[in-house]
């Protein structure tokens, strides 16, 4: 997914974010705002992991959510 398209839809996803990783806390949410580097910047202090392996970890979630929602089918107005 554009990373764009999070942060402008980032509310609504991060209650997937939450699932993926669930260390992160309501208040980390709200510092993230969608903001791709403070998602990075968290994992990597709640997780103990290396920048790479955090943006890895971002990549992999942002088709996964992509996927999710082009599986969804549009509603009709």
């Amino acid at each position: 997914m554009n990373w764009d398209r999070i942060e402008g839809n980032w509310k609504q996803l991060t209650g997937k974010a939450k699932e993926q990783w669930g260390k992160l806390t309501d208040g980390d949410m709200a510092i993230i705002a969608g903001r791709r580097d403070q998602l990075i910047g968290k994992i990597q202090e709640r997780y103990g992991i290396a920048k790479d392996e955090a943006e890895k970890q971002i990549d992999d979630w942002s088709v996964r959510v992509d996927d999710d929602a082009t599986e969804r089918p549009t509603p009709h107005v």
